[in-house]
């Protein structure tokens, strides 16, 4: 037996057991769950059911659920059964002020095209089944907006809830400019940036796009609907694949007897002057900048434009974190 069939298996009667504790009126005695559950029917013994029994209890209770036990018969006070109060596992009652309502559905909205619009739609289903009211037009007038500097934010996202494939001009890390044919899958903000995963046609691959890289307009190129996004698609996967890869080579000034992880890893090495030398290395995108970042004024990135404005952006926000922990001492 495969190590997900036994785990499926266990859940099962773990469910099983937690339904005829819960329905029933009366405590149940562990005989009876062993005759009615199929999982403890098929025990090969006595021992093997007790074993079982006692270690799918223990569970249960490790999980917060609570399983009384209670004497059966006051006159046999050696025969107990076991119940599960429905009472002491209900949620309360769930009660949503008119603004909060509003935003759950302005939050379902805003998410309408994104990979989790299906459990936004579930959920705002599940409180109208629940008797809570759902009136979207105290959200009319207010629209769910993301705030971005990259000029192809808007048509992407238009054309990833249209499902329709897109065209554009990408500026890639040597500088050089190529025209893709991408299907869009996903939208995602990762490393303070938003990148646009999907199908590149012309490579026949997935691949990940920042959107500040994107040249002049994006157009749509098919049909609205013309395919469908993978239901395993994760776009973190894919940007943290895409990201491990070397994207080229990046150029960096180090002083002498410092940055030892980078020249290491030099592709060529030269000597500026008495203060500076210069490295090539493989530039991986997020490392690169994180390396060069964390020897402060001890380096300084020279290309490609991506780094330097990388490594510009995380000492810009170390400098913002040092300057807020000063104001908040001072005070």
């Amino acid at each position: 037996m495969s190590a997900t069939s036994a785990s499926a298996e266990k859940t099962e009667r773990l469910l099983n057991l937690i339904l005829a504790l819960k329905s029933a009126r009366r405590p149940i005695p562990k005989e009876k769950l062993r005759a009615a559950l199929p999982a403890y029917a098929e025990a090969p013994s006595d021992e093997a059911f007790d074993r079982m029994f006692e270690r799918d209890k223990d569970e249960l209770r490790e999980m917060g659920i609570p399983i009384t036990t209670t004497v059966v018969d006051v006159l046999f006070d050696d025969e107990v059964g076991y119940r599960i109060d429905s009472s002491e596992t209900s949620l309360p009652e769930i009660s949503f002020e008119p603004d909060e309502v509003a935003a759950l559905a302005l939050a379902a909205r805003a998410w309408s095209t994104a990979s989790i619009s299906g459990a936004a739609t579930a959920g705002l289903r599940k409180l109208r089944l629940a008797g809570v009211e759902i009136d979207e037009s105290l959200a009319a007038g207010v629209e769910p907006r993301i705030r971005t500097a990259d000029p192809a934010f808007e048509p992407v996202r238009a054309a990833l809830s249209a499902r329709q494939p897109i065209t554009f001009e990408y500026r890639k890390n040597d500088g050089s400019v190529g025209l893709r044919h991408v299907r869009p899958w996903a939208l995602k903000h990762w490393h303070g940036r938003w990148y646009l995963t999907g199908f590149d046609v012309d490579r026949a691959a997935e691949r990940a796009f920042r959107l500040s890289r994107v040249v002049g307009p994006v157009r749509k190129k098919g049909r609205a609907g013309s395919y469908a996004v993978p239901a395993d698609h994760v776009p973190e996967v894919s940007l943290a694949a895409q990201a491990a890869e070397p994207e080229g080579t990046a150029t960096i000034r180090l002083r002498h007897g410092r940055g030892h992880l980078l020249r290491q890893a030099a592709l060529r090495t030269r000597d500026l002057d008495h203060r500076w030398s210069e490295v090539e290395v493989p530039y991986e995108r997020g490392r690169t900048e994180r390396d060069v970042a964390a020897l402060g004024s001890h380096a300084v990135a020279t290309a490609p434009a991506e780094l330097v404005d990388g490594v510009r952006e995380a000492l810009r926000r170390v400098l913002e974190s040092h300057s807020s922990r000063s104001r908040e001492q001072s005070e």
